[in-house]
């Protein structure tokens, strides 16, 4: 695997964060592990991500839907396809697509990408579809038709497994990450900035990171804290890793586009 300290020959990819959705007040208990009852309250973002380089675009996730979010008190803004669209990508033509895990808000749209291969990890299906799932701590953040639904597209031949760490195209590598999940995993990125990693639910807050806390929503707290590590050492510099649900991204990179400004931000 090439070093956070590497310049590869390949050229770089843009790389955007599109946010859909969001919750607010969240008391510490639900963002955290043992974080103080007394703190405030926190918000919660949902994003997707968007990596292109000229004609070649890969999408990294797809976000919840009207029914799955509105079951969980989420509040949905704005269809993950708006946003896409708006910076040029035809949902249509998608045919990368990067599923970081099955959870409902990384999975509940993707039947709007028609023709894209799906890539994820062999744990990530056995999990969602295996003895766990008897368990409701485990199944409640899975939707067992989102689930079928990838069933479905495994027997239409549209979803490559990966067991670990694997190369998607130059530049660009998914690297598994048990502890959220068995087979979470998030990307790494070569940009015009460096290698940046987009870790998904590998680390939902930053802070969480820096402190080495862990959310709630945990098969392996253990493996959580440290795939941190691996998080900071793949990427260039400590600011390219990208959390998962962290409002302050929206704060930290600039807007893609005056239009798009507390929506999609750039963040390469």
């Amino acid at each position: 695997m090439t070093t956070a300290s590497s310049t590869p020959s390949f050229a770089p990819y843009e790389v955007y964060a599109i946010k859909y959705a969001e919750a607010d007040a969240l008391p510490p208990g639900k963002v955290g592990i043992g974080l103080d009852p007394h703190h405030s309250l926190f918000d919660m973002a949902y994003y997707i991500w968007l990596i292109r380089r000229g004609d070649e675009v890969v999408v990294v996730d797809t976000g919840f839907n009207v029914s799955s979010g509105a079951k969980r008190g989420r509040r949905l803004l704005r269809s993950p396809a708006e946003p896409l669209q708006q910076l040029g990508v035809n949902l249509h033509m998608v045919q990368t697509l990067i599923v970081t895990h099955l959870h409902y808000d990384h999975v509940g749209n993707s039947s709007l990408f028609p023709v894209a291969t799906f890539h994820l990890q062999d744990k990530e299906m056995a999990f969602a579809t295996g003895r766990y799932m008897r368990h409701a701590f485990f199944r409640d953040m899975y939707e067992i038709d989102d689930v079928m639904g990838f069933v479905r597209d495994v027997y239409a031949g549209r979803v490559i497994f990966h067991d670990g760490d694997a190369e998607i195209m130059p530049g660009v590598t998914v690297h598994l990450a048990s502890g959220h999940t068995p087979g979470v995993q998030f990307v790494r990125v070569w940009t015009r900035s460096g290698w940046l990693v987009l870790a998904s639910d590998a680390c939902h807050y930053t802070f969480l990171r820096e402190r080495e806390q862990v959310y709630p929503v945990v098969f392996d707290p253990g493996g959580l804290i440290e795939t941190y590590a691996r998080l900071s050492a793949l990427a260039t510099e400590d600011r390219l890793v990208i959390p998962g649900h962290d409002p302050s991204v929206l704060r930290n990179f600039p807007a893609a586009r005056p239009d798009l400004a507390g929506i999609a931000v750039r963040l390469d």
